[in-house]
């Protein structure tokens, strides 16, 4: 007899998953079907963590592997162009109520471009996000400097529209604010390889056993810790996504005249733009142009719009 259901897929490991019956937890493996492989072949990964999925299981052996047979329609998601150019994109989330950028000023230095690639694919795909500054027991302890470069970073964003929390997993600082803000929901954390993510899983639930491991010192970037994608129940309510560490961030399918609709502060004045649709580049009585000269947009930020806008489609 078959036992078919719906389910979330709360670990991916190549082609092999894990599922379970959200809010219940109790995670089962399966595997898809090869007919819907092949239907999905612009995505690395044809199912992702946070998809809603149509399964069917022997019902009499409870230790088979169940086959997922449709993905239903995703809410929302976070995607990036993949670094294997046969492959036209790869889904690191679905499904999601909040993505949490991991960042870190120097340990690993800051990358601001990453930043609001990322930023810009969760505005296109309706993802509400949040930055992380994330190891600021370091900046406390180390030069002047490192605080006005933390203070520098938050107000861009924080100009641009965008929550900016401090946190530092190791003395637990924000973690709490963090644990209530996850309860009842699914998020995401993300971020380049180092910056912390699995010390924050564990920070949140000191049951969980997330792979954790060092920054190499001589390179100054992290170690790949995290090898798979894996969603993670937190012991005071709510689920939270790891993910490996990613070095570049592509942006998929994006037409240039709407680029900067995907940068809030951008959003906001260019109804003020002499012509529509307007590149804010060359453009004369350009409003974000103005905003960007008057201090309301930040040149950091407009400066990494301009590189977006010249590199178009091509993975980075």
């Amino acid at each position: 007899m078959e036992r078919k259901g719906t389910a979330t897929v709360v670990k991916s490991a190549g082609t092999h998953y894990l599922l379970s019956e959200l809010p219940v937890w109790n995670p089962f493996r399966a595997e898809i079907r090869g007919k819907l492989r092949l239907e999905t072949q612009t995505e690395t990964n044809p199912v992702a963590v946070g998809d809603l999925v149509e399964y069917a299981a022997d019902a009499g052996n409870f230790g088979s592997v169940a086959l997922i047979s449709k993905i239903l329609p995703r809410r929302n998601c976070v995607i990036r162009k993949s670094a294997n150019l046969s492959y036209e994109s790869h889904v690191i989330a679905a499904n999601v109520d909040a993505a949490y950028l991991v960042v870190t000023l120097y340990y690993p230095e800051i990358k601001p471009e990453f930043v609001d690639r990322f930023l810009v694919s969760c505005e296109a795909y309706g993802v509400p996000a949040i930055i992380l500054l994330n190891k600021n027991d370091l900046i406390d302890e180390g030069p002047a400097q490192l605080g006005t470069d933390r203070e520098a970073f938050e107000s861009i964003y924080r100009r641009a529209g965008y929550r900016v929390e401090e946190l530092s997993a190791i003395e637990g600082r924000g973690i709490a604010k963090l644990r209530r803000e996850i309860r009842g929901r699914v998020v995401l954390l993300s971020g380049i390889s180092g910056v912390g993510k699995s010390s924050i899983v564990k920070a949140l639930d000191p049951k969980l056993e997330p792979k954790v491991n060092e920054i190499s010192s001589y390179y100054r970037q992290g170690k790949h810790t995290t090898s798979m994608y894996e969603m993670y129940p937190v012991s005071t309510g709510g689920f939270v996504i790891d993910t490996p560490g990613v070095r570049g961030f592509g942006l998929v399918n994006f037409k240039p005249e709407e680029l900067s609709t995907y940068f809030p502060e951008m959003l906001e004045v260019m109804d003020g733009c002499r012509f529509k649709p307007c590149t804010h580049t060359h453009e004369p009585d350009c409003a974000v142009k103005a905003a960007v000269g008057d201090g309301r947009i930040s040149v950091e930020r407009y400066n990494s719009y301009l590189g977006m806008l010249d590199e178009g489609s091509k993975y980075r």
